[in-house]
């Protein structure tokens, strides 16, 4: 089979690999033609991050997929069986890949697959958001316009936020985020979000706010500087440090209640995804930007770490 290895910085190769041999599997393991994959922002560390040891894991960090089950070692899924999967061992950026029923669900029968593909980022959303309880009626603030925060916009519109302001530095990404249920928009590099979420709240400050930014150390702190007293900063973007300053003092003399959140609880929040997507309840169509076939990866993984006035999510075929 082919598949993508990261070779080094910023370098990837399509190179020939043995198919994955069910027989070394244990119970449960599942292996999967990929008919699509997807780049998500945390799998860029990897791509442009120096590493320790090349060349990289198998089919790269690559876990959003879908495909066709070809041999199953579990008892709730059989060959032929169309699903979404995370890869476990080999990522997804292989012709096959072995998943575990545990984080394998069904694919919902939906027109357009490349959408249904986009309830895995889209229960990683729905974890979060469980986690916040009500946004009814609150005034929601979003940093990072990539996909995360474009899906999350559109999630806490869905369940009743007052306000929805979306901050990127990026103007295309921005726009999109109008589409994307955002009732404002800032752009940071060309104002201070501080006083347009003063401007925007009528000087209530936000009550949840979503760090979707990621791969930098400031963002953090300009999340707690716009958030009230007594509200919610929701830390989801990928940390390229184990350390951070932080204004320790702020979150203590505002009562911030900060946590993060990674990954999804498979089994509940892909199925709801798909059915939001299914429906209609969450349109994802403006977020996926390009689709290119998987042997062109390092293209892909370029555009995505570059040019952010044009991409936003990208779509690998197989």
């Amino acid at each position: 089979m082919k598949a993508g290895i990261v070779v080094d910085k910023e370098t990837i190769e399509i190179i020939e690999a043995d198919e994955p041999d069910m027989a070394k599997y244990p119970a449960g393991a599942i292996k999967i033609k990929t008919e699509l994959s997807a780049i998500c922002g945390s799998d860029l560390p990897e791509f442009l991050v120096e590493q320790d040891d090349y060349p990289g894991r198998l089919g790269t960090s690559i876990h959003e997929a879908i495909g066709t089950i070809t041999q199953s070692n579990s008892d709730r899924f059989s060959p032929g069986d169309r699903v979404l999967a995370l890869p476990k061992e080999i990522g997804g950026c292989s012709e096959y890949f072995v998943s575990h029923e545990d984080v394998t669900v069904p694919l919902a029968d939906f027109h357009s697959q490349e959408q249904i593909l986009m309830a895995q980022p889209l229960g990683t959303v729905i974890w979060a958001v469980r986690k916040l309880g009500s946004v009814i009626n609150k005034d929601v603030v979003i940093f990072g316009a990539g996909p995360i925060g474009q899906l999350a916009s559109h999630t806490v519109s869905n369940l009743g936020a007052r306000t929805i302001t979306v901050v990127d530095v990026v103007d295309f990404r921005l726009d999109v985020a109008k589409r994307m249920r955002a009732t404002a928009t800032i752009n940071s590099s060309k104002q201070d979000p501080i006083e347009r979420i003063e401007q925007i709240t009528e000087g209530r400050m936000a009550d949840v706010v979503f760090e979707m930014v990621g791969h930098n150390t400031e963002t953090i702190n300009t999340c707690i500087d716009a958030v009230k007293r007594l509200g919610t900063v929701l830390c989801f973007g990928v940390a390229d440090e184990d350390v951070y300053p932080i204004h320790y003092r702020k979150i203590i003399r505002k009562n911030v209640n900060l946590f993060g959140s990674i990954g999804p609880e498979a089994q509940a929040d892909f199925p709801l995804a798909m059915r939001w997507i299914g429906e209609g309840r969450v349109d994802v169509s403006p977020i996926i930007t390009q689709r290119i076939p998987f042997t062109q990866v390092q293209k892909g993984f370029e555009m995505f770490s570059y040019e952010r006035d044009k991409v936003i999510k990208i779509v690998l075929e197989y």
